[in-house]
């Protein structure tokens, strides 16, 4: 690990920060301000269907600025965003929370990209480690994340107004570590250069499908259940404390196996891993449909964390394998496009399916992008072992 890969982890943690401490208290505040309580995950929605909307401008900012540029854009966005959210939850002003969120999403969707980043700096033969040790420092936000949230959520008069001033305070950090990493510069664009093959032509590919396929869905399965957990422990009568818990060792089962597993893709290849991925969140599912004690959630919701860090590691690495130096920026947008509209989506129903359907309805409804995930792997697995006997 080279000095500036560590600090692109610890800014890597840094959002994951940002990104727990979200999940862990968008879902309340807006329960608080909605008019409805289906609509309390809206809060939740925003945060990624900022991040869809984002992606296409976000490409044209890495491409226009590097990686510095844009980057640090984005974590001013951050700093923004986290004021206006107090602002609204101070005010008690459902549409407002609504719009930080949104605009919160364009730092979403910039970190989203910091583990394509970590490839880049690193030699070929060590992406894959790279990327894995770079969403490893999510355990940043593991460890931080929850309990940021329950310790300032009563430090100020109105509940959680203090959570969002801690993330203003975080994006300022992670500024400043940011500005300590000398990303290699992009390759000059002759004019007339060839600027790569057409975006379509590049997601028509079997590898791009598989891995843009395994990152939304695996993300859109964890999504859908992390982004429910506060609600349904809640009206399973648990204090805050055990839901800061609960989702404290969701994200360490989210970051933690980054230690290893690169080394993993390494020997075993990003498929199997990919498809471990879909049997951990298969046993998470059964897991949470024995019942709703708080061993219970916590099993299930470390479950569905390793499973997800299969899935996106895999995903990640595959869809390195699928386009070009000159195409990534728009392949990579792509992908995130993917990725936060599935997100955009579970958000909406966790908040609607656990409100009015219950966690058990919730959890029955994973199955079916699981089972999607797992027949996208069989089919690439077995056209490349087709491929293989043809050769």
């Amino acid at each position: 690990m080279n000095r500036h890969l560590l600090l692109l982890t610890l800014v890597q943690g840094l959002f994951l920060v940002n990104n727990v401490t979200f999940i862990a208290i968008n879902g309340l505040v807006g329960l608080q301000l909605a008019p409805y309580g289906w609509m309390a995950t809206l809060p939740v929605m925003g945060y990624v269907v900022g991040g869809a909307l984002a992606a296409p401008l976000v490409a044209r900012t890495q491409a226009r600025f590097g990686r510095q540029g844009s980057f640090q854009i984005g974590l001013l966005v951050a700093l923004g965003s986290a004021l206006l959210a107090a602002w609204a939850a101070q005010s008690r002003q459902f549409g407002l929370l609504l719009a930080a969120t949104v605009i919160a999403g364009y730092y979403n969707a910039n970190g989203q990209l910091y583990r394509f980043a970590a490839a880049e700096l690193v030699a070929p033969h060590w992406r894959e480690k790279a990327v894995s040790l770079v969403l490893a420092g999510g355990l940043l936000g593991a460890v931080v994340g929850p309990n940021l949230a329950a310790w300032t959520r009563t430090v100020l008069p109105t509940p959680f107004v203090g959570a969002y001033l801690a993330l203003a305070l975080v994006a300022l950090l992670a500024m400043g570590v940011l500005a300590l990493i000398e990303f290699p510069p992009a390759p000059a664009a002759a004019a007339g250069a060839d600027r790569g093959r057409p975006l379509g032509q590049i997601m028509r590919q079997p590898a791009f499908i598989v891995a843009t396929v395994g990152a939304a869905l695996g993300y859109g399965v964890m999504n859908l259940l992390m982004a429910a957990t506060p609600l349904a422990m809640q009206v399973c009568g648990f204090e805050f404390g055990a839901t800061a818990q609960v989702l404290q060792w969701h994200v360490i089962g989210m970051y933690a196996p980054g230690f290893f597993t690169g080394h993993l893709i390494r020997r075993f290849g990003a498929l199997a891993v990919m498809g471990a991925g879909v049997v951990l969140n298969l046993l998470c599912v059964a897991v949470a449909l024995t019942g709703v004690e708080l061993t219970q959630f916590l099993a299930a919701l470390t479950l569905l964390g390793v499973g997800w860090n299969f899935l996106f590691t895999g995903s990640t690495t595959l869809a390195l394998t699928a386009y070009r130096p000159e195409e990534k920026d728009r392949a990579q947008a792509a992908i995130n496009f993917w990725v936060f509209a599935t997100m955009a989506v579970t958000s909406f129903a966790s908040g609607a399916l656990v409100t009015t359907q219950g966690w058990t309805w919730l959890n029955l409804g994973s199955l079916l992008p699981l089972l999607v995930t797992g027949a996208a792997l069989a089919w690439l697995g077995l056209r490349r072992r087709a491929a293989s006997a043809g050769a």
